[in-house]
């Protein structure tokens, strides 16, 4: 079961790497597969985007502290219980 727990996360990672490499090309986010991302990513990064402030007003670095959290739990998941 803790396999499946793991290889969810490295899915959800991927998506938010996915999604933070989409907000660098605003372009993109007509298309469905950006609309998806931002659907399945959204509960977690607003929960980072509410709680840390932009650096300098523009600089948003709160999907890539949730990126880090995110491994942190999967490396915490690996190490004890796989």
């Amino acid at each position: 079961m803790l396999s499946w727990i793991d290889a969810l996360l490295t899915v959800y990672g991927f998506c938010i790497m996915l999604r933070i490499m989409l907000s660098w090309l605003p372009e993109l986010k007509k298309y469905p597969i950006a609309t998806w991302l931002e659907s399945i990513t959204n509960p977690y990064l607003i929960f980072f985007k509410n709680r840390i402030p932009p650096i300098g007003g523009m600089l948003d670095i709160s999907p890539m502290l949730a990126l880090f959290l995110l491994q942190g739990i999967q490396a915490f998941i690996r190490h004890f219980f796989l």
